[in-house]
């Protein structure tokens, strides 16, 4: 069985001097690592992704700022801090071109599993805050349980949004407050969001656990 490769979606940003980049954080490198898989970065860019994904195997959608709910008509929260548009509509063309691709195995994270959610119909919820009288325990990487059928401990959090429902999905786990923390859809073979970073979660089957079941679904002989 040859590695497995796995792209990450790349999140746009722009430095002090203006100058945007394409750019990962390590931690979503290094997990992949971890997990036996060669990490690719797919950049913010519809087409260059199109091109690499006959040659993935896998697919991460990693973390970042919040969607742009105003394409789809909805009034944007006062506390919304939306990701680059380009990012935005990069991420959106990657999900119907996985629509495509049912077989290919997708890990959402913490905004990845909310585009997941948001590409599918799913409410989104655009700030905890306005719902949990202690939604900052979801913040700054703070850790609260869940109960999941990935596995039942503390998780890293780092989100204000998270989805108000499911829609097509089925619910694999939630946080011992209500919200929704994990997904599946049950007609893809993996096609999994998590709320939470188990790229930075300590416990093994919550953390690196999630990504190894990525990368173990990916797997095919070489």
């Amino acid at each position: 069985m040859r590695q497995p490769l796995i792209g990450i979606t790349a999140d746009i940003a722009t430095d002090d001097q203006g100058r945007v980049r394409h750019q990962v954080r390590a931690t979503y490198v290094d997990a992949v690592v971890r997990a036996g898989g060669i990490p690719v970065i797919l950049p913010a860019c519809d087409a260059t992704r199109a091109a690499l994904l006959d040659r993935l195997d896998g697919v991460v959608v990693i973390g970042g700022d919040d969607i742009d709910v105003r394409p789809f008509g909805i009034a944007l929260h006062p506390e919304a801090q939306v990701m680059h548009p380009q990012r935005q509509a990069a991420e959106f063309a990657l999900l119907r071109a996985l629509d495509l691709r049912p077989a290919m195995p997708v890990l959402g994270i913490c905004l990845g599993m909310q585009l997941m959610g948001v590409h599918r119909g799913c409410t989104l919820i655009q700030h905890l805050g306005d719902r949990l009288p202690d939604a900052d325990r979801h913040r700054n990487d703070n850790r609260h349980p869940v109960s999941s059928e990935l596995g039942n401990g503390p998780v890293a959090s780092w989100h204000h949004q998270a989805l108000a429902d499911a829609g097509p999905y089925e619910v694999i786990g939630r946080s011992d407050d209500g919200v929704l923390e994990a997904i599946r859809d049950p007609t893809r073979p993996f096609y999994v969001g998590v709320q939470w970073h188990p790229e930075r979660t300590d416990d093994s089957a919550l953390g690196d656990g999630v990504i190894r079941r990525l990368v173990d679904a990916a797997r095919r002989p070489g």
